[in-house]
């Protein structure tokens, strides 16, 4: 299934630990290139991200973002470490009964002593299992937009290399006509130089010309190109580098049609024939 790297999905989840979110996005590059950004309490899930992004994906920069919203009552929750309150206060009385000073510190006093409260850690065992569960279904819904967006682009692919065995066609069957107007061009120059016209002569100097314009293997390796484009896309892998190969090579075909080409026709036949090969290239640049 041709892919497209371009793609963004979104997916959050929310339970009792709190709300998580996964935003993936993914762009057009030449190699896998993952950029990860994770909230504090799940730094340790990276290496396993990295490894499921690859598993999934083949090529394209990556951007992948989770954040973690802890819910609001784990949040709220104050836990009092109630033996270390216990030594605070017995400390208390035994200074104040040595110093004779008998003023008890009040609550609001204790709670800003460090390690009185305590943070309420969630389980990041399981945060960490929601999070890459949540993590899968994230890249499900980003291979299914690329595979979407492949499709899309597999099917502009197809019509232009239609367009584009038509106009090889139509250059083909322009040529005999280019030769009969070559013959009638160098008769005519033949005539104002008032030369002898001889029939020979003449015939070999178009057969000389003709070999000079002769483009069936150009158009036969321009074909032959084509018929591998329309090959590849039908195969089930990345295969964004083997048609961008194909792409130079079909360029290089059009650029020596439109070097040898002496007819206006022809030209503008190559024109069109470069114009949708670019567009051919600019496509494939974003296939996996």
């Amino acid at each position: 299934m041709i892919k497209s790297m371009t793609a963004f999905a979104r997916a959050s989840r929310t339970g009792d630990l709190g709300e998580l979110t996964w935003e993936v996005r993914t762009v057009n590059h030449r190699f896998l290139e993952p950029c990860i950004r994770l909230p504090e309490e799940l730094r340790g899930l990276d290496i396993q991200v990295r490894n499921r992004l690859a598993a999934r994906l083949q090529r394209g920069k990556i951007e992948c973002t989770l954040r973690y919203a802890p819910a609001l009552g784990a949040a709220n929750a104050i836990r009092i470490n109630w033996p270390f309150v216990e030594q605070l206060l017995a400390a208390g009385r035994e200074l104040s009964a040595r110093i004779g000073c008998t003023q008890e510190p009040t609550p609001f006093d204790l709670l800003r002593w460090p390690g009185v409260v305590q943070e309420t850690e969630p389980d990041l065992d399981r945060l960490g299992a929601e999070a890459l569960a949540l993590l899968e279904q994230t890249l499900d819904s980003l291979v299914e937009t690329r595979a979407r967006e492949g499709a899309r682009l597999a099917q502009l692919l197809r019509e232009r290399c239609e367009r584009l065995f038509e106009s090889a066609a139509r250059v083909r069957a322009r040529l005999p006509e280019v030769l009969v107007e070559v013959r009638r061009r160098l008769a005519e120059r033949l005539t104002e130089l008032r030369a002898e016209l001889d029939p020979t002569r003449l015939e070999q100097e178009i057969v000389l010309i003709a070999a000079r314009l002769d483009v069936d293997e150009e158009l036969d390796r321009l074909g032959a190109h084509l018929e591998e484009v329309l090959a590849v896309l039908t195969r089930d892998e990345p295969v964004g580098r083997r048609l961008d190969f194909l792409m130079q090579e079909l360029n290089r075909e059009a650029n020596t049609l439109g070097s040898k080409s002496s007819d206006l026709a022809i030209t503008r036949e190559v024109v069109e024939m470069k114009v949708l090969i670019e567009q051919m290239r600019e496509q494939v640049q974003n296939l996996e």
